[in-house]
């Protein structure tokens, strides 16, 4: 059994190399081929059963610019422009909640930290809600809802920041109980809106929004995701050192040189700005930004550099299983991603904490 040193302690860190751990190329590589596969179950598995040589042709067809028959045309629909989409965008929202997730983690030392615990999320559902319950900014069309989710969620952003701002910069205290204070607010405001709905509709709706959702995924949605969550996933792979020293402790960062204030305020924006895109698609999805870091760090070991390498994959595969379990539980009926996700983090986060040999933050 690992034994975790007494000194040095970042968000669930072992020490040393374990022998056992899969090395880091072939779980990359692992990873990989497992998302490949699970993007094809993705796009193959639904209430409308598709056969899997239409389903390739389908998508053969879409991608080439070709031709199918007029008989095929319902089906073509649901694999090219519902599924795909979604499936896709599952993955992309995945991997940046698992990104962001690990940031966070350093950003604050603290082991139970997710992407939500800033209050961005809650800001977002603010404004979604408008669009849903209120029929805000209907001029903006199918874009209604997304705008609307990331403008409310980049409001909550500023405030965060301006509250928990103090002359020595962003601390992590500061920022964990200003993020969950401002969050309740947030959240007391949705609770009112959707109490107040006229129809009942609407109320569902809105309930499927904050419990996570990619039914309403399309295309357009997702190149504004992807480029969003790529970037904040770069800057963060570039900043992998920093965050490792973070981690250790704001005295032992800037004797190596790390401006803890600094490199907080710039994670916070980041994270703040991948945060509210990928609720502005997807809704409240929680637990993944919170379980995957830590899954991937009794994987990898706590190196920042290994832990946003692999940390990605394994989000995007989890929400896109996340999302193929809530269509099919209860087909035809869907169930919120956000549900499942709860369902495999609780049992996952008590398998943890009776690890022995795995530390949250020093517990």
């Amino acid at each position: 059994m690992l034994r975790r040193p007494r000194t040095g302690s970042g968000p669930g860190q072992s020490p040393g190399r374990d022998p056992r751990r899969i090395p880091q190329p072939l779980l990359l590589l692992g990873l990989l081929l497992l998302l490949g596969v699970s993007l094809v179950c993705g796009v193959g598995l639904g209430a409308a059963g598709i056969g899997t040589a239409d389903m390739f042709r389908f998508l053969w067809a879409g991608a080439t610019g070709g031709t199918v028959h007029a008989g095929d045309a319902a089906a073509y629909t649901i694999v090219w422009e519902i599924r795909l989409p979604r499936v896709v965008l599952a993955a992309v929202v995945g991997a940046g909640l698992s990104a962001v997730g690990v940031a966070v983690q350093a950003m604050v030392r603290n082991a139970l930290a997710d992407p939500f615990v800033l209050g961005i999320s809650s800001g977002a559902a603010v404004g979604a809600n408008a669009v849903i319950l209120l029929g805000a900014f209907a001029g903006l069309g199918v874009w209604a809802l997304s705008a609307s989710a990331f403008a409310s969620a980049l409001a909550a952003m500023v405030l965060v920041y301006a509250v928990a701002r103090s002359p020595h910069g962003l601390t992590p205290l500061r920022l964990i109980l200003t993020g969950t204070a401002l969050a309740y607010g947030f959240e007391a405001v949705t609770t009112v809106m959707v109490f107040g709905a006229a129809r009942g509709e609407a109320a569902r709706s809105a309930m499927m929004w904050l419990l996570g959702s990619l039914g309403g995924a399309t295309w357009a949605q997702v190149p504004v995701a992807a480029v969003t969550v790529a970037a904040g996933w770069a800057w963060l792979r570039w900043r992998a050192e920093s965050l490792n020293a973070l981690a250790m402790g704001d005295e032992t960062s800037a004797a190596l040189g790390i401006q803890p204030a600094r490199l907080r305020r710039e994670l916070f924006l980041v994270t703040a700005a991948v945060t509210g895109t990928v609720v502005a698609v997807s809704g409240a999805i929680g637990f993944v930004g919170l379980m995957v870091p830590h899954l991937v760090r009794m994987l990898v070991g706590a190196d920042h550099r290994k832990v946003l390498a692999v940390a990605p994959l394994a989000g995007a595969v989890l929400l896109v299983w996340a999302d193929v379990l809530s269509r099919l539980l209860l087909a035809p009926a869907e169930l919120p991603v956000g549900v499942i996700t709860a369902v495999v983090g609780v049992p996952a986060f008590l398998l943890l904490m009776r690890r022995g040999g795995y530390a949250f933050g020093g517990s």
